[in-house]
């Protein structure tokens, strides 16, 4: 019989109190409901933290005592942001949940892994970018358990090494292109008069010429084709088309919510992924019960604690800039150029892209020129996108060494750092050409 745990289950309580409140978006519960549940939850789970979200809370801890104690009102739209990504992250994780029993991602698990080394490595790459889009971190989780799978049956490989690069890149390349990552959705709601199809009319282009140019940047397979390869299942457009038709449905449920009810892109998106699964619990065998969140606690103490400290450090320095502070017309195309640059030197260090990109983006509506928004949205869900694919502390890297055994230095800077310098030259640069030729007058 299974002992209880009645500390998971108040953490799990705790957690659906923060989505609760994320979805209702009042400010009045972000700061007395949605916040303190979140931050509670992930102390609670202190015993399970890792040392990077160890890190993260407890600067979050001391970040607030000490605004209480000076300027409480510099907490308001930290705990909002924790607010609305906590709910943000409980949605999505939902959502891996819901689809994640669907026979349909067995079917397309195993038709990514099939084919042949350029057919597989491109499988890979690009159907971890769709899955992502659904899945999220579950994405990387499905993909990487099929790696371990192979490299426990079959042994360490070219494929292999191979397929951990794919899973990188796709899930890093998710992060500049779907309008359900975090970053993509963080930023619309940082950057003012910025619309989703304007940045996502790029950074897609600018995501599929990274996964393409990837191919560059791999081994050269040389093992017993009879031991690499293997038959792809049969009838796998029926399961694409079911992640499709997921996919749409959140998306045409965030831009409809946006429009009629006025909701914050983060609430739009989160209600959406609901939907689904409300549909998906109605619809499986079974019980129909959402699941326990307990162990979530790493994710939203990196996402929603880094989040957190960005917009309090925006707010601070916001209030004592000055209604008169100005910088000057080529510190922005400068900043656009730098921060791609600045977002990875920080993730290989282990600070989450999330802290600088909030406060850029919450600095940008007292600075940034007006129509000039896009060259800085680029900049960041770029230097966000190839931070997480290409440095060793992101939390699908160290995601991808649990579930592979491949050291997680070695699968990002070891094995990409010539790629991501590329790519991040060419997002950097067209970040700050388009804010120079943005910029007004």
């Amino acid at each position: 019989m299974a002992i209880a745990d009645p500390l998971g289950a108040l953490r799990s309580a705790l957690i659906y109190v923060a989505l609760a409140a994320g979805v209702a978006g009042d400010e009045r519960l972000a700061w007395f409901v949605g916040a303190p549940a979140a931050v509670l939850a992930i102390v609670l789970a202190w015993p399970r933290l890792n040392r990077i979200p160890r890190v993260i809370i407890t600067a979050v801890l001391i970040a607030t005592g000490a605004a209480l104690v000076s300027d409480p009102a510099l907490l308001g739209d930290g705990f909002m942001t924790i607010t609305r990504l906590s709910a943000l992250v409980v949605a999505v994780m939902l959502l891996a949940h819901v689809l994640g029993n669907s026979h349909h991602l067995a079917v397309i698990s195993e038709h990514l892994f099939a084919g042949r080394a350029l057919t597989r490595y491109l499988s890979i790459t690009f159907g971890t970018l769709f899955l992502a889009m659904p899945l999220n971190f579950g994405s990387v989780s499905v993909v990487s358990t099929l790696i371990g799978r192979e490299i426990t049956s079959h042994g360490d490989s070219h494929g292999t090494r191979n397929a951990a690069r794919a899973v990188l890149r796709g899930f890093g390349s998710a992060s500049l292109c779907s309008p359900l990552s975090i970053a993509v959705v963080l930023t619309l709601t940082l950057v003012p008069g910025l619309h989703g199809w304007h940045l996502l009319g790029l950074t897609f282009p600018l995501a599929a010429g990274y996964l393409l140019f990837g191919t560059a940047f791999r081994e050269v397979e040389n093992d017993t084709p009879g031991e690499q390869e293997r038959q792809a299942p049969e009838h796998v457009l029926a399961s694409w088309l079911f992640f499709g038709g997921c996919i749409a449905l959140i998306c045409i449920g965030t831009f409809v919510s946006r429009a009629l009810l006025g909701l914050a892109y983060a609430q739009a998106v989160t209600c959406s992924c609901l939907l689904v699964v409300a549909l998906g619990l109605a619809g499986s065998p079974g019980r129909r019960v959402p699941p326990r969140m307990d162990s979530i606690g790493n994710e939203l103490a990196i996402i929603c604690g880094s989040a957190f400290l960005g917009a309090t450090l925006s707010a601070f320095v916001s209030s004592h800039l000055g209604a008169a502070f100005e910088l000057p017309a080529w510190a922005f195309p400068a900043i656009a150029l730098g921060l791609p640059w600045t977002l990875f030197a920080g993730g290989l260090v282990g600070i989450n892209p999330l802290i600088l990109v909030t406060m850029v983006g919450g600095l940008s509506g007292q600075l940034w020129p007006e129509g000039a928004g896009l060259g800085l949205a680029v900049a960041m869900v770029c230097g966000w996108g190839l931070t997480i694919a290409g440095t060793p502390y992101s939390a699908n890297a160290l995601l991808v060494q649990r579930l592979t055994g491949y050291d997680n230095w070695r699968i990002t800077v070891g094995w990409s750092s010539r790629l991501s310098l590329m790519a991040l030259t060419l997002a950097s640069t067209l970040a700050a050409v388009l804010t120079l030729v943005l910029m007004p007058g």
